[in-house]
């Protein structure tokens, strides 16, 4: 299994231990797993496009934390429900605001965010269509890159946005305009070529995610997170 590496407090690459991912995504998914026999080899593959590619490929079992897309439809299968709602953020450096109420607003902007990032499929069908974004394979270089002036904006979701910066002291260095451009669930999902992907072992792991979900474990698990400074209020 595996996921987008630069997701903290969510997932992110362990640094004792590069080689897999920790975070509230793989603790959960270790209390989803362990009453059914399973145990989760959460690694760190690359970046997030080569998840995906990956995923494609079948050299995944699961993708642990996924927005919905049409074309993501087509590789993966989905479990409900959603892990948690996330917002995506319009990120741009303190002291270079400017008016953002709605999508149109970044016509005239230059933005980044990570190489086949999606946050929703109406705004990445908008943008698609009319806004001039540059993908990165690190959002920390979409960031540097707004801090030079060489773009105007970094979309990035709000709560790994805070996390991040945080972490490398960069918490006032930048700001989160509001609202959100997006708020979409964030799922578990199935590559459709794995051997794992069964309707019985689907159906086993989406009726426990289903109690913890309504138990409302993944908002304890914030809550540990944070009073381990992992995460920002």
């Amino acid at each position: 299994m595996s996921g987008n590496r630069e997701a903290p407090p969510f997932l992110w690459q362990d640094r004792d231990n590069p080689d897999h991912l920790i975070g509230i995504v793989p603790d959960l998914l270790k209390e989803i797993l362990e009453p059914l026999g399973v145990t989760a080899d959460v690694r760190h593959v690359g970046n997030w496009a080569r998840v995906q590619y990956l995923a494609k490929a079948g050299d995944l079992d699961m993708v642990a934390g996924a927005f919905m897309s049409s074309e993501r439809f087509g590789y993966m299968d989905y479990i409900l429900p959603p892990i948690f709602q996330l917002p995506t953020s319009v990120w741009v450096p303190a002291g270079e605001e400017f008016v953002y109420r709605h999508w149109p607003d970044l016509l005239d902007k230059k933005g980044s965010t990570l190489i086949d990032n999606s946050f929703g499929q109406n705004f990445d069908h908008y943008a698609e269509e009319n806004l001039n974004i540059f993908g990165t394979p690190s959002i920390q270089q979409s960031f540097l890159m707004a801090q030079a002036g060489r773009v105007d904006y970094v979309l990035f979701e709000k709560f790994q946005g805070r996390a991040m910066l945080a972490r490398e002291g960069k918490a006032d260095q930048f700001t989160a305009l509001e609202p959100p451009i997006s708020s979409e669930g964030v799922f578990f999902t199935f590559p459709k070529k794995s051997p794992c992907n069964s309707d019985d072992f689907r159906e086993a792991v989406a009726d426990v995610l289903y109690k913890l979900v309504k138990d409302g474990r993944v908002e304890e698990l914030i809550t540990e997170y944070k009073q381990r400074k992992a995460i920002g209020d």
